[in-house]
């Protein structure tokens, strides 16, 4: 069995700005693999949603009413790039490394990459863990057991 590295950064405020420039630096937009990163686009970058949008926006969202959500798609140069919109109103941004060996040194490239997107994205925290589902809350992001932890993130500010 394969597995894979899922690394993760947590943005503070997840700016139009920051989440284009992910998508444009890291997804495979010619073939994204979610055919919702449209509708993803046009609310949360672009400000100009439709009413479809919502609608598919909301079929990712889990049936425990919870308001996060992730978008799975197809990476640039890494199998999976990650957007998770938190309950939290963050944004939590991620990179999946193949790891079929289980290698020592797929564990020193996740290290790396979670320091490359904390000063890519101006991040305050990043975690990394083999087979990881994205943190959808601050709650989940500072108690899920992970393998790799850099940086704290702020608390709510509410």
């Amino acid at each position: 069995m394969s597995f894979c590295w899922d690394v993760y950064v947590w943005l503070p405020e997840r700016t139009p700005e920051l989440l284009q420039a992910f998508v444009d630096r890291y997804v495979d937009t010619e073939a994204p693999g979610d055919d919702r990163l449209p509708s993803f686009l046009r609310t949360y970058v672009t400000g100009k949603p439709t009413e479809a949008d919502a609608a598919a926006l909301a079929e990712l969202r889990s049936p425990d009413g919870s308001s996060a959500f992730t978008l799975y798609l197809h990476g640039r140069n890494h199998p999976w790039a990650m957007i998770t919109i938190t309950e939290d109103e963050a944004a939590v941004l991620g990179l999946s490394i193949d790891d079929p060996d289980n290698s020592p040194a797929r564990r020193q490239e996740a290290e790396k990459l979670i320091d490359h997107l904390r000063t890519e994205f101006s991040a305050p925290a990043g975690i990394a863990g083999v087979e990881m589902p994205p943190p959808r809350s601050r709650h989940q992001w500072r108690t899920d057991d992970t393998q790799l932890r850099a940086g704290t993130i702020p608390d709510d500010p509410a």
